[in-house]
């Protein structure tokens, strides 16, 4: 059942300005008479003139919209400079109601057109038709524009004309729930690498569970990769990294490692780097964002590990590739634990929990229970300890002194990190981060 409908007149010519009452008349006594109870919100979409009233458009189309009462309070006329910015905020309405299947009513040739809008701005949460606006209004005589042959290819131009538009409108959107923050730890030394752990702030996510820095898209969230590239863009800029030679793990909940320059495998939980400028990510809602760093043999590493990968070894697949690739001295490579899901939140079956319990007791709290509470982070050290990497040289939430601590429980700040957790399925990602500088 279509819960909103999308009427498109932003393309109206001038010409036809004096008809739009009517063709709006029409089009919504259609949608009234055949919406089912209750009535689908209602979104149309008008150009905002260069200089003109925002407010405008909507008195002007009052005679038109008086008349439907059943639609009054589910319709909104949005008024914009650009298609980008209109779909954009629409798309803020529908997320408020968390509505997902929609119906645009346009055009005939402006459907090309609106499909790379939408499939820029939207994931596959959300299911589009589409009817022609002669058919929907009654108005078959109306000839608005001639539209492309079918199997016309849409010109390459225009779908990047499109993006560009899209990029400028998210670039000019304020930052939301404050400025971008990095945590950095003092045991990477400065002067060799530039790394980091974003938290939830800075970006232009604006849904709860994925505002607002959100750093991962998925055709299962409603934030588009558009969204997503642009919180990287603003991060980017402020950790002072390079977005062109940008690389983050492509995640399988495994132990493999991509070695940055050989063949990439197809998905992987780890990848390390000697090159100098390229920055290599490993995301985190929970699961631990790891770091490495070989100060003496400038080389890196990151990794992601979730529960599945720490009992696979997946830090230590990361070391070893570090000392085999680049000739690296397990005792001088630095470990750093980013934020996580802590002891105090975490819990998995209790046959998941006997792994953790086999490397150290420790690991599992009221282990007899069916849902035992798990230290991924204590697992994740003894296995590291274990492969020769120096105590020392590891930095966790085990540190002594707090105002030192960067490994905090996910779960536990909800205004500092998102975590699978604590907000289900459609959560965000924040990453660890890490290059030699150059």
């Amino acid at each position: 059942m279509v819960e909103a409908v999308l009427i498109d007149l932003f393309s109206l010519p001038a010409n036809l300005q004096n008809n739009i009452q009517g063709l709006l008349h029409n089009t919504l006594e259609t949608i009234e008479k055949c919406s089912s109870i209750p009535a689908p919100f209602v979104y149309v979409i008008c150009c905002q003139r260069q200089g003109s009233e925002r407010n405008g458009e909507q008195e002007s189309l009052l005679p038109a919209l008086s008349d439907f009462q059943s639609l009054k309070k589910r319709l909104e006329v949005v008024r914009c400079l650009t298609t980008a910015a209109a779909l954009y905020t629409i798309k803020q309405r529908l997320d408020e109601k968390d509505l997902s299947i929609i119906k645009v009513i346009l055009p005939t040739s402006r459907k090309d057109l609106m499909k790379v809008y939408i499939d820029h701005l939207f994931t596959a949460v959300y299911q589009f038709e589409f009817e022609d606006l002669h058919v929907a209004s009654g108005c078959e005589n109306l000839q608005i524009a001639k539209p492309q042959s079918e199997g016309q290819t849409f010109p390459t131009q225009d779908v990047a004309f499109i993006r560009s538009e899209i990029q400028m409108y998210l670039e000019s959107l304020p930052s939301l729930k404050g400025e971008l923050t990095i945590l950095r730890s003092s045991l990477i030394p400065d002067d060799v690498f530039l790394h980091g752990f974003t938290t939830r702030t800075g970006g232009i996510s604006y849904i709860p569970t994925l505002s607002s820095c959100n750093l991962f898209s998925s055709s299962k969230r409603r934030d588009p990769q558009v969204v997503v590239k642009e919180n990287l863009r603003r991060l980017a800029n402020a950790a002072g990294f390079n977005l062109e030679t940008f690389h983050r793990v492509k995640i399988d909940h495994a132990n493999a490692v991509c070695i940055m320059g050989k063949t990439e495998p197809d998905s992987y939980d780890g990848i390390v780097t000697n090159q100098k400028g390229v920055t290599i990510a490993a995301p985190g809602a929970d699961c631990i964002p790891v770091l490495f760093a070989d100060p003496v043999r400038k080389a890196c590493g990151a990794a992601h590990s979730g529960w599945k990968g720490t009992l696979l070894g997946v830090s230590m697949a990361t070391v070893n590739a570090m000392v085999s690739e680049y000739g690296c001295n397990v005792k001088d490579i630095l470990v750093v634990l980013g934020p996580s899901v802590g002891p105090c939140c975490y819990k998995l079956p209790h046959e998941s929990a006997k792994e953790f319990h086999r490397i150290d007791p420790k690991c599992v709290r009221l282990f007899d229970s069916a849902s035992p509470h798990i230290d991924i982070r204590r697992a994740t050290r003894i296995l590291l300890e274990s492969g020769g990497i120096l105590p020392e040289n590891i930095q966790d939430d085990s540190v002594t002194d707090q105002n030192e601590n960067i490994t905090f429980c996910t779960a536990c700040h909800p205004d500092k990190f998102y975590s699978h957790f604590r907000d289900g399925t459609n959560f965000g990602t924040q990453i660890g981060f890490i290059s030699i500088k150059d």
